[in-house]
């Protein structure tokens, strides 16, 4: 286990702190992925079917600390790309009444954090293609592969919600870490 711990580890380190966060996130998020499934059995019901459809975004999370290697403003921007493609491609499986679009928020404060003030632009675009995917979109998705109850849709909002905000001070955490290490160095 330790050495799974130690290439981990050198898989994610970077000369450069915001992509050593960037890619620390992306690998959270990769690491979570394979138990949504189950979090779906627990809170909202037994069909976790449409989960799977989430594993499209995995290799690219993962891909993320390997592009950050060899452009760390590529790297960065593809963590949050990738995020907003994968809260896309939830909300049109599941449908927006499952509340999957809250992952917006995280997506654009990834975009917020992980960008220099001379890196803005990328920054605002990625931040305005989160919004644009949250207003155009909701109504163009369609059905969802699989209607849940109302019942369901409103567990599943909860645990989305509860995930989002999770997520969301997990950032904050390094957010402040990032501010703590800016001022030391």
């Amino acid at each position: 286990m330790a050495a799974v711990w130690r290439a981990l580890r050198s898989y994610t380190q970077n000369d450069d702190p915001l992509t050593a966060a960037a890619n620390g996130i992306a690998l959270l998020v990769a690491s979570s992925q394979p138990f949504y499934p189950l979090y779906v059995y627990w809170s909202v019901g037994p069909t976790i079917w449409p989960t799977f459809y989430t594993f499209l975004s995995t290799p690219f999370f993962l891909l993320v600390p390997a592009l950050g290697r060899r452009n760390p403003l590529a790297g960065r921007a593809m963590l949050a790309i990738t995020g907003i493609g994968n809260t896309v491609l939830s909300a049109a499986v599941f449908g927006v009444a499952s509340g999957v679009e809250i992952f917006l928020i995280p997506c654009a404060l990834i975009a917020s954090l992980l960008f220099r003030p001379g890196e803005r632009l990328f920054a605002y675009a990625i931040v305005a293609l989160a919004i644009a995917c949250f207003t155009v979109l909701s109504s163009l998705y369609g059905a969802p592969v699989h209607a849940y109850s109302d019942e369901e849709y409103a567990r599943f909002l909860r645990l989305n919600a509860f995930s989002a905000g999770m997520l969301t001070c997990f950032l904050g955490l390094i957010g402040s870490n990032l501010i703590a290490a800016a001022r030391n160095a």
